[in-house]
């Protein structure tokens, strides 16, 4: 599943790369280091990437639109998670590093700075956690008391029913993100109150693919994961709907850009490292993710930026690139 994704990505990538060539020379200025939109590019290098598996996908869109434009450049994207990528960049290994969470000042942070590590965190989109189960799984709405009655550590929900009558009689099955994920630090922070706090007895995955798979799999199967891999899935997998509070929401771009999906809104970032950006053809890489983030994350099926956030990604990055 994932390789139909990445060539999904990557189709959709050229056609837009096509179309913003096909455009004439309106953005032919030297605001991207040198990726202009039409022409030949004097860039050349590599760019290495690594880290959430909900960022990749916009990554991957990213690199493949760049390099449409600018073919001297190498762009490898990699997905080990959001902590296993910041243990990459920390080490000095990447150039960028995705997220679906800031940086930790008690985990990563700390080794970044005794590896002489120096970062910048941008905001590059946005993402909604989807809570998914099997597609004969009638679950319309659950409210994020079941959903901690049912994730939390100290959890024995069994069936479906054992959180409401009105659920179907079914034993539980769940799938979810894998400890070196942010998807995973957020959704325990946010249902469960404490980060890392979860039952124990569900199937992790640093691949939100095999959370798919799990989830479709299994009559009783239930698993949460970015709000772009349900796009993808929608047709095989039910989603729930999240009750906070004030009523069932469901997660789309509207709900996830405005906040009123909560608790499971959240930004999504990339930290490129001082040094790579220091480099032509680093610079020239961020500089056209900000500049084409709309069209990128329509090719990555994921929630583009606000004009507000853009603007403050755009001023962090300005400053980081001096």
């Amino acid at each position: 599943m994932k390789s139909i994704r990445i060539l999904a990505v990557t189709a959709l990538s050229g056609v837009l790369a096509f179309g913003v060539a096909a455009c004439g020379d309106d953005d032919s200025d030297t605001s991207t280091g040198g990726a202009s939109s039409g022409g030949a590019s004097s860039l050349s290098g590599n760019i290495k990437i690594d880290g959430s598996s909900t960022v990749f996908p916009f990554a991957q869109a990213a690199a493949e639109q760049f390099r449409g434009e600018n073919s001297g450049v190498d762009i490898a994207v990699g997905e080990s998670g959001t902590g296993g990528g910041f243990e990459k960049f920390c080490a000095g290994e990447t150039d960028i590093s995705n997220a679906s969470r800031p940086i930790k000042d008690d985990e990563e942070a700390p080794i970044c700075k005794k590896n002489a590590v120096e970062y910048s965190e941008v905001q590059v989109a946005n993402d909604g956690i989807a809570i998914v189960t099997n597609k004969d799984l009638k679950i319309d709405c659950m409210t994020t008391d079941q959903l901690k009655m049912l994730w939390n550590k100290t959890s024995k929900i069994s069936n479906y029913k054992d959180l409401d009558p009105k659920f179907p009689d079914q034993k539980v099955a769940l799938f979810g993100a894998g400890t070196d994920s942010g998807t995973f630090d957020f959704f325990t922070d946010e249902i469960n109150g404490e980060e890392g706090d979860t039952r124990k007895d569900y199937s992790p995955s640093e691949d939100d693919n095999v959370t798919v798979q799990g989830v479709s799999g299994d009559k009783g199967g239930m698993g949460y994961f970015g709000f772009s891999y349900y796009e993808d899935n929608a047709d095989n997998l039910n989603l729930v709907k999240v009750d906070s509070g004030d009523g069932c929401v469901e997660p789309s771009i509207e709900t996830i850009q405005d906040g009123s999906y909560k608790p499971l809104a959240r930004p999504i970032f990339m930290y490129p490292a001082a040094k790579s950006l220091a480099r032509p053809e680093v610079k020239g890489f961020m500089d056209y993710v900000l500049k084409n983030q709309q069209a990128i994350a329509d090719a990555a099926k994921i929630v583009a930026l606000t004009d507000e956030q853009a603007t403050k990604a755009q001023t962090a990055l300005t400053a980081a690139e001096g």
